[in-house]
């Protein structure tokens, strides 16, 4: 049961992020939500809090989210609205919001719904009797995207955290609450191509989760297909630290030692008399191994590469210009502009 708010308690100061790629259709009832926690509210544990800007941040989707940004910004005084130059992916997005906001807490939230922006409260007081800059949403429930993709997603995790030493993968969450000169300090340094949580990590004292409950996204198609999220998935891995590089050299060195004991292995059954062939078989073998090997390991030194020469080039991860339709490419006197 939520306690009464306590008049002589500071309020902290909500900034609620939102990156908008198809949000057309489920901006509107979310804001609706939004707007009754724009009073001071008291959280589950007493603490007070209120709703003090809402960025919805749009990332160039495929629908009418910019005529609805519009809208909202007009009818609800609370609404801040960010453009970007083009699509940059939802965690640049994020972060474009993070660097406009002014709360002492940001929160980052979909924009389909599915997140009950009631559990907010629960969030701020897991922060606050945890000592945490960032406390991130932990789902009691399964998520409703189908058995495939959960698999995928609990499987990515458990190789992340397991192999590539992310442990606080398994805390990662789009529904987080972050210490808001954290969150914008991150988004201020952040280099291209670097996976959010990640970044997080690397200045946070300290990470949470609170449980919440995630709701039916309705008939929203996820923005999210199998190549977009496999790239997601690399990122996450290539911003997790240098224990890649040291998983290429520990593959190197098992195709040596399996090569050096398929030596020994020949050269015994040789000396035994056994009736081995010479020809391009085992050649063959030994070439497509260290080949193989060569190659992966080659690949992924590449990414590494890749990701350290994007970030010294100074690629930006998201650029932020004001709204189309108040600039020269909304002076149309044309059919589109009329």
């Amino acid at each position: 049961m939520t306690t009464p708010p306590q008049p002589d308690v500071a309020v902290h100061e909500v900034s609620v992020v939102i990156p908008v790629y198809q949000g057309e259709h489920h901006l509107g009832p979310l804001l609706v939500e939004l707007s009754r926690l724009t009073q001071p509210f008291a959280s589950p544990a007493g603490n007070r809090a209120r709703v003090g800007e809402v960025i919805l941040v749009f990332d160039h989707g495929p629908d009418d989210s910019p005529r609805v940004i519009r809208e909202l910004r007009e009818r609800y005084d609370f609404v801040r609205t960010v453009w970007l130059s083009r699509n940059f992916g939802q965690h640049a997005a994020t972060l474009a919001g993070m660097s406009s906001s002014g709360g002492d807490w940001i929160v980052t939230m979909d924009e389909d719904g599915q997140q009950d922006p009631a559990d907010m409260g629960a969030m701020l007081d897991t922060a606050l009797s945890e000592s945490a800059s960032v406390v991130y949403g932990d789902p009691v429930n399964k998520p409703p995207h189908g058995l495939a993709r959960n698999a995928a997603s609990r499987g990515a995790k458990w190789f992340t955290s397991r192999l590539v030493g992310a442990t606080d993968v398994v805390k990662f969450n789009s529904y987080r609450l972050v210490l808001g000169e954290i969150g914008r300090s991150v988004a201020a340094y952040v280099g291209s191509g670097v996976y959010l949580d990640v970044a997080l990590g690397w200045v946070a004292n300290r990470s949470a989760t609170c449980p919440v409950t995630l709701r039916d996204e309705g008939n929203r198609s996820s923005g999210y297909n199998t190549r977009t999220l496999a790239s997601h998935f690399w990122r996450l891995v290539l911003t997790s630290g240098t224990r890649g590089l040291r998983l290429v050299s520990a593959t190197g060195l098992a195709f040596a030692v399996l090569g050096v004991l398929a030596t020994i292995v020949l050269v015994i059954a040789r000396l035994g008399g056994a009736d081995i062939q010479a020809g391009w078989t085992s050649l063959t073998v030994v070439m497509l191994i260290t080949s193989g090997a060569i190659l992966f390991s080659l690949g992924v030194l590449a990414e590494y590469l890749g990701v350290a020469v994007s970030m010294a080039m100074g690629r930006p991860p998201y650029l932020i210009v004001g709204d189309p339709a108040d600039g020269p490419q909304g002076r149309s006197t044309g059919p589109s502009g009329s």
